[in-house]
């Protein structure tokens, strides 16, 4: 957010910021009439009419893990007012004709990467052979049709990233409580593709381990990022997938085969985009800027 400011500020963008720190001396009034949606919100910045704001960049966290309210009890007045504000912010958003990065709406799909994953092939993409079970039997059939096989959440939940061991078919009968998503392993290099509106900033990744995000866990060191040339067919595929997400900000998955094919894991709908941007120099930040100022 910072990186999205700083690009703001050089533009001289006028913006203002929504702290949620600030949550227990922040109002936010709504209202819905003949069609409008206006009303007013308030901090120690000053007020605002929310009809005023055109676009919006939204990178929350939960707000019942705030500090400010952290000791406080469940059904506090701070805790109520604080819950209050926040669903009424999420129900502007969602309500708001400004352009919003990115709606709740258009996040959902995240939390059940079985779910998106049928939506990321519906879009033109090649995705990995996957097999959701509680069956051990399964898992065993499934991994000798394919060889090497990975095992990842099937929620929006970050999780590591593993290969299927021999070590781990010792303790596959912990799956039957708890269904486990298991994916074909595809060979390849990784790329990160971030699209912002109809633009697409890709970058390499290199690493020898299963899921570079955690390389150092595992004895691995630090992935190498780099910035990564795609085709207008596979950028303009990303940005087809994003807007059929509803997203105007996504960080795209790639693995790209040695056969020179692309596969999609997954489209995160909220992207940690600064660690590709100071790694690879790609202008994320900036493209952000520039969609929300263009609004």
């Amino acid at each position: 957010m910072a990186l999205v400011a700083a690009e703001l500020a050089r533009m001289r963008t006028p913006f203002r910021w929504f702290d949620q720190r600030q949550a227990l001396v922040t109002t936010l009034r709504l209202e819905v009439a003949d069609g409008r949606v206006g009303g007013t919100i308030e901090d120690c910045s000053g007020r605002a009419e929310l009809e005023s704001i055109r676009s919006v960049y939204v990178r929350t966290m939960d707000d019942r893990l705030l500090p400010e309210i952290a000791s406080e009890p469940v059904d506090s007045p701070g805790r109520m007012h604080c819950r209050t504000l926040h669903d009424q912010l999420m129900t502007w958003l969602e309500m708001t004709p400004a352009l919003v990065v990115n709606r709740a709406s258009a996040q959902t799909s995240n939390a059940s990467k079985p779910y998106q994953l049928q939506l990321i092939s519906a879009a033109g993409f090649n995705v990995p052979e996957t097999l959701i079970t509680s069956d051990p039997a399964e898992v065993l059939e499934f991994r000798a049709r394919h060889g090497r096989i990975v095992y990842k959440s099937m929620s929006g939940v970050r999780s590591v990233v593993k290969l299927l061991t021999d070590l781990d078919i010792g303790r596959l009968d912990r799956i039957r409580g708890c269904p486990v998503q298991f994916q074909s392993y595809v060979d390849g290099v990784d790329v990160r593709v971030h699209t912002v509106g109809d633009d697409a900033f890709a970058a390499r990744v290199t690493s020898w381990a299963t899921d570079y995000r955690y390389g150092s866990a595992s004895g691995a060191p630090l992935a190498v990022v780099d910035a990564y040339s795609i085709d207008d067919e596979l950028a303009g595929r990303c940005v087809r997938l994003s807007r059929t997400l509803g997203l105007e900000l996504a960080g795209i998955d790639l693995r790209i085969t040695p056969e020179g094919e692309a596969v999609c894991f997954e489209a995160n709908p909220s992207p940690a985009f600064s660690y590709y941007e100071q790694q690879a120099g790609l202008p994320i930040a900036a493209a952000i800027a520039r969609r929300l100022a263009s609004a």
